[in-house]
């Protein structure tokens, strides 16, 4: 990465963990994807149970994967037959592993989904939800953040599933009621009522969609 690249966003994640604080979220900086892995490890305790939505950025730190490897409860929803038992189980887990569609510079996270069970862990339910966000993430404001998520992050993830919808297509957000569309619940995360429970890892670099 451009070393002005590099400073740039360090210093952006420095005003996006101060936003998170203001919301009673705790945000860390991570210098790139090996920093972020071992600080997100050093977050999580070990013999506690943890399950996860679909969180590309997750598995490109490798965590996932360091997790079923480690001594943890990982619950893994691709390996559990019954996926509504697999999806019950977030709800009741220690940790839930996320990432997010966009991010505000002053903390507010934004995320769509299809089945609705990504969103519905991250605003209700697990003892604690950690967010691993790549610095390409970061937005200006809410509108520019669900832009990204319409824009830019549907459209690949459409593509990425195979489904038949406008912006699997077109590459940008048709506002459609398609049978196969996966903007069906838009979440916005301005504040948690619960301290220590959203953790947000910012790492600079470009993870995700």
């Amino acid at each position: 990465m451009d070393q002005n690249i590099f400073k740039r966003n360090e210093l952006l994640a420095q005003k996006v963990i101060k936003g998170l604080k203001s919301r009673q979220m705790t945000g860390y900086y991570a210098a790139d994807k090996a920093e972020a892995l071992k600080l997100a490890l050093s977050l999580i305790p070990e013999e506690c149970s943890i399950t996860m939505g679909g969180a590309m950025s997750a598995h490109e730190i490798g965590l996932p994967q360091a997790l079923a490897e480690g001594n943890y409860n990982f619950i893994d929803r691709d390996k559990i037959e019954d996926k509504r038992a697999a999806m019950l189980a977030a709800y009741d887990a220690d940790w839930f592993l996320a990432s997010a569609n966009a991010m505000t510079e002053d903390g507010i996270i934004v995320n769509i989904d299809g089945n609705a069970n990504r969103v519905s862990a991250i605003a209700q339910g697990p003892r604690h939800v950690l967010f691993i966000v790549g610095m390409n993430k970061i937005c200006d404001d809410v509108d520019g953040a669900l832009k990204r998520a319409r824009n830019v992050a549907a459209p690949i993830n459409a593509q990425r599933f195979g489904l038949d919808t406008p912006c699997a297509k077109t590459g940008s957000c048709m506002n459609c009621k398609s049978p196969d569309t996966i903007c069906c619940q838009f979440l916005v995360t301005r504040y948690s009522k619960h301290p220590d429970r959203i953790h947000v890892i910012l790492v600079n670099d470009f993870l995700g969609f």
